[in-house]
């Protein structure tokens, strides 16, 4: 069932994207021609396009192989999704142009039909492929083309791998069971043991599975040999969760010391150049935003004196920053006023009684975050970097998660590569420090870029904003 089901997700959406190119040809040509919005000295037919239109109609798709854009993938990034889809829509109309000024020399094609034929193809292909997405998500999360999941390991990852796949059911992954290293509960959080770590291989064919996950990150190589061993000949997906380490140091890279080889596990890519580039996307964004989203920043800051007149409407808070220095953080007053006095400093929880009706409404989308722009332009923060925090929190981390600090090796930011992915608010520090940390040793200009732009749909989307 699941690979038929798979089989019919990838013809459905190969089959959109063709029609969609076809009909991107149709209204190109009826806004170019027939909308009356552009001066027409002669009326071209439509036949005229129906080659180019084919042409195109066959090789998009063949772009889209090549860029594996028919590879079903359960958590796909939009933005990546989008640059790849730019990228073969324009590959494919640049062929088709070229193929027909070679082929028909004694006629001018329309560039502006052409023009909104790319365009067009853009637009409809993205939004059929979310429609598509979306609709695959349903289904999935209904039974159909889902994956049976039998998790090896039975501790906090393994009920982290559990937890994300019950938070995500449009994934389509159903846990059948978990394995473990020796004998323990019979049940994890409902899901039944099945038996031990050497049984493997006959319980993936006695329960039709359809994917391993491995999650014990500190499986020995051998061990980790053998269940891939056990597994291979039943045809099943194999996945490992990393270890911190590895998740810290994802892009190990090999060089020599006069021919002696060396590993190079941190090779920090926010240096030099980098830094004057991230600092001018800094100030030339921040002061965008300061001056368009200023009509909002001031109607925010009189309601908040309307509704709660007996503070500010601004509010500071010391947190550390970059080298470990403190400096003031610029927020909206989104609490009572005075509203640590008796608790300490304590994280927001959901349902908080020290926040107010309308402090609720601005932190579930971050627009308490908008003065943090000020930060940004004076240059205590970058738009994009690990969250910073207050420094009471940052005593406390240090001493139970490993490289916390380093975090602070880098300028604070207002969004991260860890609050677009789901870690924000009362979520797991030592996750959100691995991501921080991939993000300081993998950063380039499209990463920065990339997190702003999911950062637009977090805001609307993020359950943990409270």
């Amino acid at each position: 069932m699941r690979k038929s089901a798979n089989v019919y997700f990838v013809v459905a959406m190969l089959g959109s994207d063709i029609l969609l190119v076809i009909l991107s040809y149709i209204l190109a040509y009826r806004l170019r021609f027939t909308s009356g919005l552009f001066a027409v000295q002669e009326l071209q037919p439509i036949a005229v396009y129906f080659g180019p239109m084919a042409l195109q109609a066959m090789l998009m798709p063949l772009v889209f192989a090549i860029q594996k854009l028919y590879s079903l993938k359960r958590s796909a990034s939009w933005t990546d999704e989008f640059y790849r889809v730019l990228s073969g829509v324009s590959i494919a109309t640049v062929i088709v142009m070229a193929a027909s000024a070679l082929v028909s020399r004694d006629f001018e094609y329309s560039r502006l039909l052409l023009a909104f034929s790319w365009t067009l193809s853009l637009v409809l292909v993205i939004l059929g492929r979310f429609v598509h997405s979306r609709f695959q998500s349903l289904l999935r999360a209904g039974g159909i083309g889902e994956d049976r999941v039998l998790i090896v390991g039975t501790g906090e990852v393994a009920k982290l791998v559990l937890d994300r796949m019950r938070h995500s059911p449009g994934l389509g992954y159903r846990p059948t069971g978990f394995v473990s290293e020796e004998s323990g509960p019979s049940s994890v959080y409902g899901v039944p043991v099945l038996g031990l770590v050497d049984e493997t291989g006959t319980l993936v064919k006695e329960q039709h599975i359809d994917e391993v996950i491995i999650a014990i990150p500190t499986l020995s190589h051998k061990q980790l040999l053998d269940i891939v061993a056990q597994c291979q000949k039943h045809n099943v997906n194999i996945k490992c969760f990393p270890d911190l380490f590895q998740i810290m140091a994802s892009e190990v890279n090999i060089s020599d010391l006069d021919g002696l080889p060396l590993v190079t596990v941190r090779d920090v890519a926010l240096k030099g150049w980098n830094l004057v580039m991230k600092r001018w996307v800094d100030i030339t964004v921040g002061a965008i935003v300061l001056v368009l989203l200023s009509p909002l920043m001031l109607l925010v800051a009189l309601l908040i004196k309307l509704t709660s007149p007996h503070g500010p409407a601004f509010y500071t808070q010391e947190r550390v920053g970059l080298d470990g220095k403190p400096f003031q953080v610029i927020k909206f007053r989104s609490m009572k006023p005075d509203a640590e006095v008796q608790t300490g400093p304590v994280w927001a929880q959901k349902g908080d009684a020290r926040t107010t009706r309308l402090g609720r409404f601005i932190r579930r989308y971050s627009i308490d975050e908008l003065p943090q722009f000020i930060n940004v332009l004076i240059g205590e923060m970058s738009i994009v970097g690990p969250r910073p925090e207050r420094p009471h929190f940052v005593e406390q981390f240090m001493q139970t998660v490993p490289r916390y600090y380093e975090r602070h090796n880098e300028k604070a930011g207002l969004t991260g590569w860890a609050q677009v992915n789901g870690l924000r608010g009362n979520t797991s520090i030592e996750e959100r420090t691995a991501y921080d940390l991939w993000y300081v040793e993998n950063w380039t200009l499209w990463l920065d870029l990339k997190i702003m732009i999911k950062t637009l749909f977090v805001v609307f989307t993020d359950k943990n904003a409270y």
